[in-house]
């Protein structure tokens, strides 16, 4: 009877589907709590700056890409170069799209790295690692069977305050990107000196175009059986 309502039906379960966010941390074998769901934890001692809710970042150039909205954390977490930092998730249910991991250099105190320059760089990724875009062979499939994601801090990586940044882009739905992004504040400790080339630096937002094809892109009607995440490469130090 109202044929122009079904489109907006079958997507509203799509979007709520999607949505998650980093929960927690795992640095050095201690746990560090972060935020849930849409309520804000008052006073937490958290690493996590605090994100705005589980809904999606539809545009690349919404000033909430930074890290969705979070502003300075009461605490920070300390790092050695060559550890691990492992994001955790309570809930992801798409399998389609890659996850990206950027650091970002603060050049004094928390309080007043605000992420908005030109200093961005990933220290890790995984897009599709198959051959067929329409497959749960991406990234977030290990999202999704984990609620996991280790990444490696470069073994050379200059000490200091950095912004971590963790990613995820949906690409379930076709031309339709969603982002969802979660930072957190880690000191790096360690004797190296190494910082990225300018060419691996960029700003968030708008790190890519929105009409990038790592963006925006149908996995079911595509013809290429490849794919490029989108933003510069990895630096791996």
């Amino acid at each position: 009877m109202f044929p122009s309502l079904l489109p907006l039906l079958l997507l509203a379960p799509s979007l709520a589907a999607a949505h998650g966010a980093v929960t927690s941390y795992e640095i050095g074998g201690k746990a560090y709590e972060g935020y849930q769901g849409f309520s804000p934890v008052a006073g937490a001692q958290t690493i996590q700056r605090q994100w705005k809710d589980y809904n999606p970042i539809m545009t690349v150039t919404d000033a909430l890409m930074t890290c969705n909205g979070g502003t300075s954390a009461p605490v920070s977490a300390e790092v050695a170069a060559g550890a691990n930092v492992t994001a955790v998730w309570k809930q992801w249910t798409h399998q389609q799209g890659p996850v990206m991991v950027w650091l970002y250099p603060c050049d004094g105190a928390f309080a007043s790295c605000d992420g908005k320059a030109k200093k961005w760089f990933k220290i890790d990724e995984m897009g599709l690692t198959g051959d067929v875009l329409n497959s749960n062979n991406w990234g977030t499939a290990v999202i999704y069977k984990d609620l996991k994601w280790s990444s490696r801090i470069p073994e050379s990586l200059k000490p200091g305050n950095y912004l971590i940044r963790h990613e995820l882009l949906a690409l379930h739905q076709a031309n339709t990107p969603q982002f969802y992004p979660e930072c957190a504040q880690i000191t790096v400790t360690g004797s190296g000196t190494a910082t990225p080339p300018v060419d691996l630096l960029t700003s968030i937002p708008a790190y890519a175009a929105q009409s990038d094809p790592g963006i925006m892109v149908d996995i079911y009607q595509g013809k290429g059986t490849s794919y490029k995440t989108p933003g510069p490469a990895v630096w791996t130090g």
